[in-house]
């Protein structure tokens, strides 16, 4: 968490916008920008996606969240990958049409965050 939560709850509270295919991807340091904007654990992969894996107490509450994930996806119109384990869900997010980042991509990384409920110990 580099920035204020005031930036984060600003980016969730962006609608991801269908991308057109017209636009370069996102490079270094609107990367970086946007990444700081982010909950913590996120992490950009060579500057083509992020992916986040979140910890749960068991199989059911790891699938829950990816059906509230599925729901956020089709009200969003952006789909990133899901992998379901025992008591963990990894998301990875880019956005195909320009083989790359999005400004999209990391308003649904910030919605996901807001979906998800820590583990607590």
């Amino acid at each position: 968490m580099n920035d204020t939560a005031s930036n984060k709850c600003s980016l969730a509270d962006k609608k991801c916008l269908p991308c057109t295919g017209a636009v370069e991807p996102l490079k270094a340091d609107a990367l970086k920008q946007l990444l700081g904007q982010l909950e913590s654990g996120w992490e950009l992969i060579q500057e083509h996606h992020i992916e986040k894996q979140y910890k749960f107490k068991d199989f059911k509450e790891a699938l829950d969240f990816v059906n509230k994930i599925g729901v956020l996806a089709e009200e969003q119109g952006h789909h990133p990958d899901v992998f379901l384990a025992w008591g963990k869900v990894k998301l990875q997010l880019w956005t195909h049409k320009i083989k790359g980042l999005h400004e999209s991509d990391f308003v649904f990384a910030a919605k996901a965050d807001r979906l998800y409920k820590p583990v607590s110990d």
